[in-house]
């Protein structure tokens, strides 16, 4: 993986100008037949799921108010945990995008939702819609791209850090809702900067998002278990709130990272968007996007970012109509010759976690390391390590040489 356009076998090079814009106006063409049809279908359907997801979360707490019984405990703890997933995946991420602010509903508008996260709603709008959406993939503007915390493109030059890559990503998975919280309020950046001189828009934002945890840890972590001490179920009930927050953020975590991750998906350069047309931000959606391939239940739990190559091309569509779409975008995938990458859940988080564990290690190290070689391998990593800039650059530029050396001898 590299930028495309540093890429020698460029997989956009055989369109025009006109080919590019020409496939915008058929994608303008298959989301105005989209915004064309909205109606009461549609609202019957977020309407429904709202229903159901409250209901369900609803009876899920009933249970674990019992949940010193085990039945009771896992049965409630499921429960809540697809409650919790519903509600951010299916319903406040696609509320919070505006997919049915059309239905002028202010109780299902993306200016009044709250969602069960610990990221206040305007904050992750921002840091998503606005940022997100808008620098898809672009490496040092979009920072969904490893959160600002890991090695995602070859070009980013390797350091020692990024070898524990895998268990940063491994723990902020278990924790997505904080981590994507410090990620709205860009906080590493912020206290990097003395106290002093902290801006007080940054002051604001931290202590709206210390309200907002305090809310939901109050919720889940004090008043539920607390109306469950009359059937001794205090502790059961603390247990299954805590598991039910983990298994969402996992789970959540797994979708995001099967949307932006897979090999194959494609990062650019910062310059490459300048002055960047509506076809050619199109275009970057397409490339910059994965699918998961499944039933009708799997796009319900992902809230259809199962569909992440629609859903970034349009972000303000109904998701339930992302199904329907989805065959006519992979058929223009199909005319303009570019690959719609597409796989089930657990290939998509193997090929996410493959990659996130290659580029923790030098460029190249996982594809050249064998049996036979591993010993010595072994010790270069283990110069690159220790041995400061220096050591490293000597060992890329002695490593590059050998491959100039080998292509020249085939």
């Amino acid at each position: 993986m590299t930028t495309i356009q540093k890429k020698s076998d460029n997989p956009i090079a055989h369109l025009s100008a006109e080919d590019i814009e020409t496939l915008g106006r058929e994608l303008d063409a298959i989301r105005q037949g989209v915004l064309d049809t909205r109606g009461a279908d549609d609202a019957a359907y977020i309407r429904t799921v709202i229903k159901a997801q409250r209901g369900l979360e609803a009876g899920s707490r009933a249970l674990l108010l019992f949940s010193i019984f085990p039945p009771a405990w896992l049965a409630g703890t499921t429960g809540l945990s697809i409650a919790k997933i519903l509600e951010n995946m299916e319903i406040g991420h696609n509320i919070m995008h505006g997919q049915w602010d059309w239905m002028r509903d202010p109780k299902i508008h993306s200016t009044t939702w709250e969602w069960d996260n610990a990221s206040p709603s305007d904050q992750w709008k921002h840091g998503h819609n606005e940022l997100h959406h808008t620098y898809t993939n672009v490496v040092g503007k979009d920072n969904d791209l490893g959160y600002g915390i890991m090695r995602v493109d070859e070009d980013q030059r390797w350091q020692p850090f990024y070898l524990a890559q895998p268990l940063w990503n491994f723990i902020n998975a278990c924790f997505f809702e904080y981590g994507i919280a410090a990620y709205d309020l860009e906080l590493g950046k912020n206290l990097a900067i003395p106290k002093e001189k902290r801006s007080e828009d940054f002051k604001a934002r931290l202590a709206q998002t210390g309200r907002k945890i305090r809310q939901q840890a109050t919720k889940d972590y004090l008043i539920h278990p607390a109306l469950s001490i009359p059937t001794g179920s205090f502790v059961p009930t603390l247990a299954a709130n805590f598991t039910a927050n983990v298994v969402r953020n996992l789970w959540t975590h797994s979708v995001i990272m099967c949307g932006h991750f897979p090999e194959g998906v494609e990062t650019f350069e910062k310059a490459s968007i300048e002055g960047e047309t509506r076809g050619e931000w199109y275009l970057r959606q397409m490339l910059g996007s994965a699918n998961i391939s499944g039933g009708p239940l799997l796009h319900l739990m992902t809230g259809n970012l199962s569909f992440q190559i629609e859903h970034h091309l349009f972000p303000d569509l109904p998701s339930n109509r992302y199904a329907e779409i989805a065959p006519q975008v992979q058929a223009l995938f199909d005319k303009y010759q570019l690959t719609y990458i597409s796989a089930p859940l657990p290939k998509q988080v193997y090929s996410a976690w493959h990659k996130i564990v290659r580029l923790s290690l030098p460029n190249g190290f996982v594809e050249e390391t064998k049996a036979s070689n591993l010993p010595s391998q072994l010790v270069k990593l283990y110069k690159m390590t220790t041995g400061g800039k220096k050591v490293r650059r000597a060992i890329e530029l002695n490593d590059q040489r050998k491959k100039r050396e080998q292509t020249l001898a085939a």
